[in-house]
């Protein structure tokens, strides 16, 4: 069996090249090529990766043993500023459904209920908790904060981030 690194650049190979299964996304705009996830991630806006992503990023696809090591491992490596964007983003969403930051710095074991003063395990952990509870707001968190998804590499998420992939892959085909 190929190593991990073997399986994910064989992904992006397949997916650049355009071998893709389940690009059959009407609104996505296929002419449209992207040099690498920075482009993509400035030059698309928050609704199309909201649907992109809205597809590709399930729960029961990722067990919680494969994804929350790839949570924490994407948001130790984003910018603390960007860090801090992403739990504001968790907490504002969490917060529409009815959940206050206080109580989930309690149920979560944060450190703090303060975006600006969490660490990475603490965004971690409200990362992890949004996908396994409400993974609409999850989705929707990666659409508005997609630089954690630069970070993931696993090949299991990296294939079911295949139709982003394919989008800012296009262009070396």
């Amino acid at each position: 069996m190929p190593s991990s690194e073997e399986y994910r650049r064989q992904i992006m190979q397949d997916l650049a090249e355009g071998n893709v299964e389940s690009l059959d996304d009407a609104t996505t705009d296929s002419t449209v090529q992207y040099d690498n996830f920075d482009d993509f991630a400035q030059r698309t806006t928050t609704d199309q990766r909201r649907q992109l992503f809205g597809r590709s990023v399930h729960p029961e696809r990722i067990p919680a043993s494969q994804m929350e090591p790839e949570l924490q491992k994407a948001i130790a490596q984003i910018k603390p500023n960007e860090r801090d964007d992403v739990a504001r983003a968790f907490f504002k969403h969490l917060k529409g459904r009815g959940l206050d930051d206080r109580h989930l710095e309690k149920q979560l074991g944060l450190s703090t209920h303060n975006p600006n003063r969490m660490s990475a395990d603490d965004v971690s952990k409200l990362a992890s908790f949004a996908y396994h509870n409400h993974p609409d707001i999850f989705r929707e968190v990666l659409a508005e904060q997609p630089g954690i998804i630069k970070f993931l590499s696993n090949p299991v998420v990296a294939a079911i981030m295949g139709i982003a992939a394919a989008k800012w892959l296009g262009s070396r085909r």
